[in-house]
């Protein structure tokens, strides 16, 4: 029986009970001729993220923080546990039947390459492995960004199916490994949120379709590089201090963007004189975040006039620079830039 003045309330709360793989089984059934084998690579992502989420939280107790002397393909210092949440995600994506490609940005070429003679569908996966690795050190947040594709049947090479645009994209999100484990997720279809429950050892839905505020005073970007930022993000940030703009800034790209889309803003990474390109990697982090923020309401850019999502990818390693955020938000950041 609903309380006085709520007739027409909605019972929600079975929706606390509600896990990722629950809400997995629920999307598929807008698809009848699923077969299941999308979301068993969903399943391998969220085993992943709670054998990454352990490790994080015995870092210190288990002395695998710092560096473990070696460089990636990016020409960065490999943290330990890099190289261990790499691993991880190899290992259980590799032994899902329905991946055909497995891309990591701390490896210079695909890791898993598996051609299926029958011609069944299957799926390209990338991540970042651990995004904000050092942070470790001084036990700040950190994360992994994922992005699926479909396998483009019609490339000579399989490997020639990574090179697809972000608007290609199936599915994407990330893991924030801070003071709970959360678990971001987008199928094309809005964007939810699982947190791991360490009672259950499961992820459940805290929130579903999130939108992204259309407008928040506060932007978020590494400011120590501001002298060698282009004239208009200088503008931006004259323009932004003498409005009250707060700044933001966790040095993960998962931290930064999660708190966006709770709270809005705007997260930049412009180009620098020495990144000219940018820094950010298309593939792994700048679309699969890309395909979230729109699909939350937001905004996701490259450049003027240049959405994220459509640039046409040449290299798996390509690097782009990045506006994202609010709507409004982003808009003021083109304005100082045109």
């Amino acid at each position: 029986m609903s309380a006085p003045g709520q007739d027409n309330a909605v019972d929600t709360r079975h929706d606390r009970f509600v896990t990722l793989q629950g809400h997995i089984l629920q999307q598929q059934q807008h698809h009848p001729e699923a077969t299941g084998t999308f979301s068993w690579i969903l399943s391998a992502l969220s085993i992943s993220a709670k054998i990454i989420a352990a490790h994080v939280r015995r870092a210190r107790l288990d002395d695998v923080l710092g560096s473990v002397g070696s460089e990636n393909v990016q020409g960065e210092q490999q943290q330990k546990l890099d190289v261990i949440a790499n691993e991880i995600l190899l290992h259980t994506l590799g032994g899902r039947e329905g991946v055909a490609i497995v891309a990591s940005e701390e490896n210079e070429e695909p890791v898993i390459i598996k051609r299926d003679p029958r011609g069944e569908q299957k799926y390209c996966v990338l991540f970042d492995p651990l995004d904000g690795s050092s942070n470790l050190d001084v036990c700040g947040a950190v994360g992994t960004i994922f992005s699926i594709l479909r396998q483009d049947r019609r490339s000579p090479a399989v490997e020639d199916s990574l090179l697809q645009p972000g608007s290609r994209q199936i599915a994407a999100g990330y893991v924030l490994y801070g003071p709970s484990t959360v678990f971001a997720l987008t199928i094309g279809r809005g964007v939810d949120l699982f947190v791991l429950d360490p009672a259950y050892g499961a992820f459940m839905r805290v929130e579903q379709r999130v939108r992204i505020p259309e407008a928040s005073k506060s932007y978020s970007l590494n400011e120590g590089n501001r002298q060698t930022f282009p004239a208009g993000y200088q503008r931006y940030l004259d323009w932004a201090q003498s409005e009250t703009y707060s700044s933001r800034y966790a040095g993960a790209m998962v931290a930064d963007v999660h708190r966006i889309l709770l709270k809005g803003g705007v997260f930049m990474y412009p180009p620098t004189t020495k990144a000219p390109n940018g820094k950010l990697r298309l593939m792994y982090e700048a679309n699969p975040m890309a395909f979230l923020v729109e699909q939350a309401g937001g905004k996701a850019l490259a450049a003027p006039g240049q959405r994220i999502l459509d640039v046409q990818p040449s290299d798996i390693h390509q690097r782009t620079p990045v506006i994202l955020g609010s709507p409004v938000e982003v808009d003021h950041v083109v304005r100082h830039l045109a």
